[in-house]
């Protein structure tokens, strides 16, 4: 395997790295070749717009959503006309 060095690396994007690598538990040197890996090696395209959401949000998990029990029915509105009352 090979070695970089990279010289005059600003402060600020090396600490934005290593807050990164962090989130993503990761060290600072594997959160580089991540970012190397996603931006240099060919990604196969995705076939359609679901099954690329999909792959974008996998990484994150699923979530389990609690469904409330359905209730009866209301009673549909009655439109018909009550002939005891008068007509304005």
């Amino acid at each position: 395997m090979a070695s970089i060095t990279v010289r005059k690396l600003e402060d600020e994007l090396k600490r934005r790295l290593r807050i990164r690598a962090a989130e993503n538990g990761r060290s600072m040197e594997e959160e580089v070749r991540h970012i190397l890996r996603r931006e240099l090696c060919p990604q196969p395209q995705q076939k359609n717009l679901a099954s690329a959401i999909r792959a974008r949000f996998a990484p994150l998990g699923g979530v389990e959503l609690d469904i409330p029990p359905r209730s009866p029915m209301r009673q549909p509105p009655r439109f018909d006309w009550d002939n005891d009352h008068d007509c304005p």
